[in-house]
């Protein structure tokens, strides 16, 4: 088969903010193989899910803003199902009012932890949107659904579900932008970041022009070579 796959394929990354040495040259050989066949690099996937410069640049809520006025707004390609970080942010209630999800979760988060009797489990974003999303077959979302969590040892967890992942374009800037995210989150709601988990329902060993499975396979061993040497 030209392309290799599977079905509720589960990662788990125990410190989703930390780089090591061995994670960079990781990161620097997956860029390149990216790089060099003209596909997205990283930090572009990375920034659908946290767009981690604008936050450095302008602080929250400020970033918010720019976000969907300077960046997404302009966007002349890609707007078919939106991106990941504008959906979390914008949406509209029922008498058409404008709300952001994630903003509102976060305060739910901050006003929570402050209480004797804390609800730990009632942090939910969903990315999936029926009224938009239910007639695709290709080209739609791929992340549906987020759950944060305020455990009582670890901090604030966050499990991330996928209905599809291509683990060579897109996993790994999918975890960094995840981790930004869930950093974010912490860090706005007075928390320790926990640990986070990516279940993706079904996942792809991708394959494209100028690369095949073998070229995938290779590429997957030699990043695996770094995290144990």
């Amino acid at each position: 088969a030209n392309v290799a796959d599977a079905y509720n394929v589960v990662i788990d990354v125990d410190d989703p903010t930390m780089f090591a040495d061995r994670d960079n040259a990781v990161i620097a050989l997956v860029d390149s193989f990216l790089r060099e066949r003209d596909l997205n690099p990283i930090v572009t996937v990375a920034n659908t899910i946290f767009p981690e410069s604008l936050y450095q640049k302008y602080g929250s809520p400020k970033f918010y803003q720019e976000y969907h006025t300077q960046v997404y707004d302009k966007l002349s390609t890609s707007k078919q199902w939106g991106r990941y970080f504008e959906r979390m942010t914008r949406h509209q209630d029922l008498e058409g009012k404008s709300y952001n999800p994630l903003q509102e979760l976060i305060e739910k988060l901050h006003k929570q932890k402050k209480s004797d009797h804390c609800y730990k489990a009632v942090y939910e974003l969903a990315v999936y949107d029926p009224l938009l999303d239910r007639r695709y077959l290709r080209g739609g979302q791929c992340l549906s659904f987020l759950s944060f969590k305020m455990h009582p040892e670890r901090g604030l967890t966050l499990t991330a579900m996928y209905r599809n992942q291509t683990y060579i374009t897109r996993c790994l800037g999918n975890l960094i932008g995840l981790g930004l995210l869930q950093g974010f989150v912490a860090k706005e709601a007075g928390l320790d970041v926990g640990p986070l988990t990516c279940i993706s329902t079904h996942a792809e060993l991708d394959t494209g022009k100028g690369w095949g499975i073998t070229d995938a396979r290779q590429l997957v061993s030699q990043a695996a070579g770094f995290l144990m040497g």
